[in-house]
């Protein structure tokens, strides 16, 4: 499936400013972070109209629809098709549509043919017939929901049905303001030495602002500087129905309880520069709504976002938002607790300011930008969704849905290639070569699987003795001169080299560094811990990108248990920052890489980045990581389906032609370990898939349908060519599959039965 980032054409639906509305905000707003993260990408919007005469919209609102005329749904719908659009992101709310329930927009979806992604605003409980009966047909039309709070996701599931694995839980998109002091701002409204509260939206009775007013008299006696702006203008629907009603009950009440002069009422829908303004002059922000049944609030999640000290009643998407003392929650309809709240966070300001910090920092995965990305790739999954096979592919393709069971581990094969100074780089056939004997590279990555396999619980007395031998090897190929370990050794134990590759070192590491986070053998620890602090000072000064991602993954490795150690965490985030300045110098909107061409082990980058942006909280490193993956996971499957790697005959430069052959086991077990840690990051069932796919194209779901594990053996062969398999059973490709067969049965739990008993 294609998951790269190639959407070009996206159409969002939903109302538009300058339509007065939350929905219309919203949509505005993601279609902007879209457009403005993805330049390359062409957003267009269709807005729907409450009123004949519509609204002045920008040029980026492309067509229009008539919220009761059936006919204009329809015609929307062709609008699309016609235009070439790939995708389609509609933000649905009950009462924004036309119809019982909002029905007409599902003769649009209908219609369309293209993928729907909806995002709900709205996720109900309790809906009636109606409702439900849209609900129904929405997740029929939809090919992926976003929701915004977790809450949503749950109704979804457990009330309507919906498939989990369908669902993508994407914040409320926030402005993204520094964590300030509130009184750069207050100049700006003539509250200079005033604590402001402040609450903001469109003004309605369900918001609940009287009971703030109320509470005002008990908040003043403690702390007279207080000042309460309510901002923004009347619902538009509820001035048709009776003008000004409310906000006049408001004003009277304030006179009523003698806080007139401390309430301040702004009667304005104001721009996204002004709206900042008033947020960053607040000190505490208040949504004492009224109605539970609310699972997303804008106005909360922007406060929020900056960092204001808040106060809610407990709607739903309150309840989510300010749990982990984020903020403070009181009962519906209570002007007492109001009270309480506000004066408890002014008489502890270091407890406000501490709410106030963690609401920030969660903010910062929910600023416009990355809501953006999150967005495109659920956009991208619901074009990866669309398979329509052609009939010349039907047969193939009940070929791969055949099953490919995990076979019994057969470790034959490794332990004849391995004698008492390590393992043997190469074979003929299944018979090891002693003309080119042995390297560090491959006896790492054989110490990495005998931890691995300890690790999974699976010890075996064989594995053990050959674990000592591959770390001898290691400690004699490192030269403490140089600090750098050597690669090349003769079968008379000779080092052919002073010192060997940047990534033969680094994958080095990268063995010494699993055992310590991953190992229980202490004097095997205490070795590596010599080799991991003795060898990493060099990485620095390489130049290869695979030996820095080789380094990153180490450094993760040793981090599980030593995370205290500055020194190898500074290390990393260097490492990391080379690695993500290079793929911004080379990264395309065609070529999501970090060279100009991409050779081999290549998903080891990603990995590396995906690690670091995780466990270092750099979305942005993060995105590089996965996108990155994605890209490759793209490249790399074949129309029906299965993994076929970038060939090694070739690679794959930017602008040419991609190598197709000869395909290396190395390249399918970078892909299932960096998958695997997508997964196990995003929780996407794509990237366990993936990892599935690509095993399998050891046990014959590739090009040519023939398995390069070899049972009988318990080696892999070296490569599938264009026209048959290269039979050599080498230390290198054997060690894929065996890396490979450990890390899924490790992430699946699954355990490892074995083909035989075997003695080295």
């Amino acid at each position: 499936m294609d998951l790269t980032l190639n959407t070009k054409h996206i159409a969002f639906l939903g109302d538009y400013v300058p339509r007065r509305c939350g929905i219309a905000t919203f949509t505005a707003d993601i279609c902007e972070a879209v457009a403005a993260e993805f330049p390359e990408a062409q957003c267009l919007v269709g807005s729907v109209n409450d009123r004949a005469e519509g609204y002045d919209y920008p040029p980026r609102v492309r067509f229009e629809i008539a919220e009761q005329e059936l006919d204009s749904y329809r015609r929307a719908a062709e609008f699309l098709n016609l235009n070439n659009v790939e995708i389609v992101s509609v933000q649905h709310e009950f009462g924004i549509y036309g119809g019982a329930a909002g029905s007409h927009l599902l003769e649009f979806l209908r219609d369309v043919r293209m993928p729907v992604v909806t995002t709900l605003h709205t996720v109900l409980r309790e809906p009636n017939d109606d409702q439900r009966r849209v609900m129904r047909e929405l997740d029929a039309l939809s090919h992926r929901f976003i929701v915004m709070a977790q809450r949503g996701r749950n109704f979804l599931e457990t009330v309507y049905g919906v498939a989990p694995e369908k669902i993508d839980l994407i914040p409320h998109g926030v402005i993204d303001m520094p964590f300030m002091d509130s009184n750069f701002y207050k100049d700006l409204f003539q509250v200079e030495g005033k604590t402001v509260l402040l609450t903001f939206g469109l003004l309605s009775p369900n918001k609940g602002i009287e009971y703030v007013i109320e509470a005002l008299p008990a908040i003043l006696e403690q702390h007279p500087d207080i000042v309460y702006i309510v901002l923004g203008a009347t619902h538009p629907h509820l001035l048709a129905r009776e003008g000004e009603a409310y906000r006049e009950k408001l004003e009277r009440l304030a006179v009523e309880r003698g806080v007139a002069g401390k309430v301040i009422f702004d009667n304005r829908f104001v721009t996204l520069e002004q709206l900042k303004e008033f947020i960053g002059a607040a000190d505490i922000y208040l949504t004492p709504y009224l109605n539970e049944a609310q699972i997303t609030s804008g106005t909360l999640a922007y406060t929020f976002g900056a960092g204001k000290a808040l106060i809610s009643t407990p709607y739903w998407h309150a309840q989510e938002l300010l749990a982990e003392e984020r903020g403070i929650i009181v009962p519906f309809a209570n002007a007492a607790a109001i009270a309480d709240g506000v004066n408890h966070f002014l008489s502890h300001p270091t407890l406000m300011t501490a709410m106030r910090k963690r609401a920030w920092k969660a903010g910062r995965e929910m600023i416009w930008p990355v809501v953006a990305r999150r967005y495109m790739e659920s956009f991208e999954k619901a074009r990866a969704g669309l398979s329509v096979p052609s009939v010349e592919m039907v047969a193939a393709r009940k070929a791969e849905n055949r099953n490919y069971p995990l076979p019994p581990l057969k470790l034959d094969h490794l332990f004849k290639m391995s004698d008492h100074t390590g393992i043997f780089q190469h074979a003929i056939y299944n018979v090891p070569n002693y003309h080119e004997a042995y390297c560090t590279d491959d006896n790492a990555r054989a110490f990495i699987f005998t931890v691995l396999m300890q690790q999974i619980g699976s010890p075996q007395p064989e594995l053990e003795r050959l674990a000592s031998t591959y770390l001898a090897f290691l400690w004699y190929a490192f030269d403490a001169n140089t600090c750098r370990f050597r690669n090349f050794m003769n079968h008379e134990r000779k080092w052919l080299e002073l010192h060997g590759s940047e990534d033969s070192h680094a994958r080095a590491l990268w063995a010494v560094g699993t055992a310590l986070g991953r190992s229980q053998n202490e004097g095997h620890r205490h070795l590596c811990g010599l080799l991991f602090q003795r060898g990493l000072a060099s990485v620095e000064r390489f130049s290869s990108p695979r030996a820095w991602a080789f380094t990153i993954i180490a450094i993760h490795e040793y981090l599980r248990t030593f995370s205290g150690d500055r020194v190898v965490a500074q290390t990393r985030d260097v490492l990391t920052n080379k690695l993500a300045d290079l793929y911004r110098a080379n990264a395309a909107p065609d070529w999501c890489w970090f060279e100009r061409i991409a050779t081999y082990d290549n998903a080891k980058l990603a990995h590396a980045m995906i690690l670091s942006g995780h466990w270092t909280s750099q979305p942005d490193v993060l995105a590089i990581g996965l996108d990155s993956l994605r890209w490759l996971l793209a490249a790399q499957t074949a129309e029906g389906g299965h993994f076929a790697p970038i060939g090694c005959h070739g690679f794959w430069t930017h602008g040419g032609e991609r190598a197709r052959f000869d395909q290396q086991p190395l390249e399918a077990q970078s892909m299932i370990s960096a998958c695997l840690e997508a997964y196990a990051i995003t929780r996407d069932e794509i990237w366990r898939g993936a990892a599935h796919r690509c095993f399998e194209w050891f046990l014959g779901r590739n090009d040519l349908g023939q398995p390069l594990y070899d049972p009988t053996t318990g080696g892999c062969r070296d490569a599938l060519l264009q026209d048959h398999l290269n039979q050599n059973q080498g230390a290198e490709s054997s060690l894929a599959f065996y890396l490979s067969f450990a890390e899924i049965t490790r992430a699946e739990g699954t355990p490892i039965t074995f083909a035989t008993s075997c003695t080295v």
